[in-house]
């Protein structure tokens, strides 16, 4: 299992701008959140990191998204590689973990590249202006160390944002498995 952190990119660094398709083919472009707070999440469906916390993310989402978060998640791995991560496996992966927040394909991996996302799951948060508020772990949990899954990190930074305020400075890097480029 590789161990990649996320890139901390500046905080105040405007939504990079997506339009990708789901698996079904509809698109979703950051267009559709403007105005309101959005988490964008790059994850996939074979990473140990990703299934570890994924029934948390499906319950984390379903939690915020009413309280006006908008929420997306991004799989920019190179699923001819990696067939797991296909849209044909997005599809089972959506129904299994029942996510109600848009999956999408980013097949060029272009998308990976403006955010400068590195690994599987890597999390930014975007406030009501579309400047980014948060980049980092979604709480301390990882595979085998019997942490606690709570998004205590995520969880903290959303609350500030949905309360028009900002969350800590002091964020700590997303671990997990590197994106599959090409």
């Amino acid at each position: 299992m590789a161990l990649t952190p996320s890139n901390m990119i500046p905080l105040g660094t405007p939504i990079p701008n997506f339009n990708l398709p789901d698996p079904s083919g509809t698109r979703v472009s950051s267009d559709d959140y403007a105005g309101s707070p959005v988490l964008v999440m790059f994850i996939c469906n074979h990473c140990p990191f990703v299934k570890h916390i994924a029934a948390a993310l499906a319950e984390f989402a379903e939690h915020y998204m009413p309280a006006g978060l908008g929420v997306v998640a991004i799989n920019s791995n190179d699923f001819a590689s990696y067939p797991e991560d296909s849209p044909e496996r997005m599809l089972e992966e959506i129904t299994a973990r029942g996510y109600r927040f848009a999956y999408l394909v980013d097949e060029d991996q272009s998308v990976a590249k403006t955010y400068d996302a590195a690994c599987t799951p890597d999390f930014f948060l975007f406030d009501k202006d579309g400047k980014l508020a948060y980049r980092g772990q979604f709480d301390d949990s990882r595979p085998g160390n019997n942490a606690p899954i709570n998004g205590k990190d995520l969880r903290a930074a959303v609350e500030a944002v949905l309360a028009g305020a900002k969350p800590t400075e002091e964020q700590t890097p997303s671990i997990g498995c590197n994106i599959k480029w090409k």
